[in-house]
């Protein structure tokens, strides 16, 4: 592979000399800005062979470097090794911007180009005007994957299909009433959606473009008396036309919308500088003035209706039940030593495909065993993987989409003896597990002011971890959904009730372990009081929690009874759904803690 990179920045060398450039950029995106994206959109990947879903590649005439999150040092490092590619760490003192870096080794007068297609435009304006410091000019450019990549997989075609009312909870025509309210508060003529969670959810309809994200290839732009689906013909079956068409929906060819918009008369547009794409945003013609706001649907997207949480709900016990028998498979095979992480990613999918309404994993299994699992984004390869042995700890991550709701969960599990130092480091990542799941905070708190939570017992030995604490998931959607997070840097939006939201907090350390717990959280109102309404969290997740490694002399009683009460609602929602053997099993692995 890395003689494969090699040629490959070699041959995109070449173009570059003949284009008169002198470095060209790779984000991770699609021309929808998203975080996993189809094969036909992985120029980064191409390029580089780093296939994290998080990153940037430059390459100039000399040099090549590669930006990743904390999430993917490790692995980037082993995927980079003996390329063209330098690893440079994000948010790590001492790492330089990509603009910063450009600077330092470009000469005045060079040239570096970006694809529009892809790029957001407001990310354009910073790094031009930040290159531009240094007398560099950043130049919208052609895809150099487009000529350079042999064999580039086609843009996904696949038929899309209706999302019944009973999941969605909303109607079409009452999702647009509420869009085209918001657009009338910004004063915008027309909005445009490129994100394709925000599409799928806004026309309920579902599709498979995407691995593990139930979306479709489109863009959708709205106008006060009508709205325009963007999206391949061929995608379109007889049904979903006429659906579209009883919903009063036009259809217009993907690739005509940058033709569109040149011809588009409104007035005004409104959209997202960090989220649409350069070419849409240097289509639209100069007489229809841009209103950059957030859109609007990402905020109605992320707090659930009453049935989508209904959906949630039976989601997670089916997929609970799956989890339980998927764990005493796990204890029963354990002693003949015969599994590997990828035969046991295999056979957790088998165990989730026999509940009802499934679809998808939602996210490709983190089975990581040992040192494997302080990578935190591992996944098991057949290059990686390695067999199971009857000691230490398997941190497993796993989801899954259901037709009525998307599940995301993290348990770390005692294969055998684990070290001091092991348990140590799991009753750490627990007590900070549950002083998130158990805060009561006020309306307005932000996921930021959270975050603290679940990181303080651990800073109290000095030890961090540098990824996101929790994120949105989505109503059979995707498994990262936005706008809100909780993390140590800066996101402004409010945590809302009816908003998913994960907790997962964790230890990583290098060549030892890896420690993880995670569950899907529900933010519900809890009281109001002479200083104002309160919010709680409520766990959705239900699949206990492994007691054995567990230090139960660093826990206090507060903790203790919310791990018992935790399993008793565990045990009580799922045994009905058991046979005799697993329940047992479950009762066991639920039986209270005493101290």
């Amino acid at each position: 592979m890395t003689t494969l990179i090699h040629k490959r920045v070699e041959l995109l060398r070449s173009f570059l000399q003949e284009r008169g450039l002198n470095a060209f950029i790779f984000p991770s995106t699609d021309p929808h800005q998203g975080e996993y994206i189809p094969d036909h959109w992985k120029t980064r990947t191409w390029i580089s062979g780093f296939d994290g879903s998080a990153g940037t590649a430059v390459v100039t005439l000399r040099d090549a470097a590669l930006w990743t999150d904390s999430r993917y040092f490790l692995a980037a490092e082993e995927q980079l090794k003996d390329t063209p590619f330098s690893l440079m760490k994000e948010r790590i003192e001492g790492t330089p911007s990509i603009t910063e870096w450009l600077a330092q080794i470009l000469p005045a007068g060079s040239k570096v180009g970006i694809d529009p297609t892809v790029n957001a435009y407001g990310s354009y304006l910073s790094w031009k005007e930040e290159l531009k410091q240094n007398q560099i000019e950043l130049v919208l450019a052609d895809d150099p994957a487009e000529t350079l990549w042999e064999e580039r997989p086609a843009a996904p075609t696949d038929t899309i299909s209706i999302q019944p009312e009973e999941f969605c909870g909303k109607t079409v025509a009452c999702k647009l009433s509420r869009i085209r309210k918001k657009m009338k508060d910004n004063r915008a003529e027309s909005l445009l959606l490129s994100a394709l969670d925000e599409i799928a959810w806004t026309l309920n309809l579902r599709g498979t473009d995407i691995h593990c994200n139930p979306v479709f290839i489109s863009y959708l732009l709205i106008t006060p008396e009508q709205a325009t689906l963007f999206i391949y013909g061929s995608k379109l079956t007889p049904d979903v036309s006429a659906y579209l068409k009883e919903n009063r929906i036009d259809i217009q060819e993907y690739s005509d919308i940058e033709r569109f918009l040149k011809d588009f008369s409104g007035k005004s547009i409104m959209l997202d500088l960090m989220n649409t794409n350069c070419a849409l945003v240097e289509a639209t013609p100069s007489s229809c003035s841009i209103i950059d706001r957030p859109s609007p649907v990402a905020l109605m997207k992320a707090i659930k209706n009453e049935a989508e949480i209904k959906g949630f709900r039976n989601a997670m016990t089916r997929d609970g039940v799956a989890m339980v028998h998927f764990l005493k498979w796990l204890e029963d095979e354990m002693p003949q030593s015969t599994i590997t992480e990828v035969s046991l990613s295999n056979r957790l999918e088998a165990f989730r495909q026999e509940q009802s309404l499934y679809k998808d994993i939602s996210f490709d299994t983190i089975a990581a065993y040992g040192p494997h699992a302080a990578i935190v984004h591992y996944e098991p390869t057949v290059e990686s993987d390695i067999p199971l042995e009857h000691k230490g700890l398997l941190l497993l991550d796993s989801g899954a989409q259901y037709q009525d709701g998307t599940t995301d969960l993290t348990r770390t599990i005692a294969l055998g003896p684990v070290s001091e130092e092991e348990m140590r480091d799991y009753t750490l990542v627990l007590k900070g597990h549950i002083a998130l799941s158990s805060a009561i905070f006020p309306e307005g708190t932000t996921g930021t002011q959270l975050d603290i939570c679940a990181r303080y017992a651990m800073w109290q030995e000095g030890i961090n971890y540098l990824h996101g604490t929790g994120h949105g998931v989505g109503s059979y959607l995707n498994v990262h959904e936005g706008p809100h997070q909780i993390r140590m840097n800066f996101v402004p939006t409010p945590l809302q009730a009816g908003m998913t939201v994960t907790d997962e907090p964790g230890i990583y350390k290098a060549g030892r372990h890896g420690i993880r717990i995670e569950n899907t959280l529900l933010i519900c109102a809890d009281r109001e009081t002479e200083f104002g309404k309160f919010l709680r969290f409520e766990p959705l997740t239900l699949c206990p929690i492994d007691k054995t490694p567990i230090l139960v002399s660093l826990l206090d009683e507060k903790e203790i009874n919310w791990i018992n009460s935790y399993h008793q609602e565990v045990y009580e929602r799922l045994s009905p759904l058991l046979d005799e053997t697993h329940r047992d099993w479950l009762k066991e692995k639920t039986a209270p803690i005493i101290k």
